[in-house]
């Protein structure tokens, strides 16, 4: 893990990291709010998954946390939406599929398959980077997201009820398989039998 970035906000600390990571074969940003309680043990985390479009930074640019994060002693872990970098799989003229588009699944076709492990990276590995890095008690954990990560909060969720004690989500599509605009991205991600 890499530090990037480290600035105090609420009593709390709001940083940025990289981590090498072995499903996305590539370099994954992510931010981590750790608040004042974390100086003295462990507190509950928050797993924010942003929207179509978005990154690791739109949650920390234009939604405030930190200061009701701080109060509560909530650490808040906001991963990126898709893998990025050169070489990685991407429709420049789609903003709907590839980077920033990664729908918090593991994709099965090629030539997305290779990069695009999503849930892995969210429900696998990067809990275990946060772990070993942070104050989190991981038996106090909830996920929460708009949008694209509002619909990755409540599949992550639904599949992983041992994981995630709380789950809460604005999605305004919530069936993806359905819609012009996410149809295309799931059949190229996941093939064309709806059953994947």
């Amino acid at each position: 893990m890499k530090i990037v970035s480290q600035n105090f906000a609420h009593g709390g600390v709001q940083g940025v990291y990289t981590v090498d990571s072995t499903f996305c074969q590539c370099e994954m940003t992510f931010a981590v709010y750790m608040p004042p309680q974390a100086k003295d043990g462990l507190c509950p985390v928050l797993w924010y998954l942003s929207g179509l479009t978005c990154n690791h930074s739109n949650v920390m640019d234009k939604g405030e946390y930190r200061k009701i994060a701080a109060e509560l002693g909530l650490i808040i872990v906001c991963p990126d939406t898709s893998p990025r970098g050169n070489g990685i799989p991407d429709e420049l003229t789609n903003w709907q599929m590839g980077k920033g588009a990664g729908f918090y699944l593991n994709a099965t076709e090629e030539p997305w398959s290779q990069y695009y492990q999503m849930e892995s990276h969210i429900m696998e590995e990067l809990p275990k980077v946060i772990k070993d890095h942070f104050p989190v008690d991981m038996d106090r954990q909830g996920v929460f997201g708009h949008s694209m990560g509002g619909h990755g909060a409540l599949t992550l969720a639904l599949k992983n009820p041992d994981t995630f004690k709380s789950c809460s989500a604005f999605a305004p599509i919530t069936q993806p398989m359905t819609a012009d605009w996410s149809r295309p991205a799931l059949e190229a991600y996941l093939g064309p039998d709806e059953s994947k």
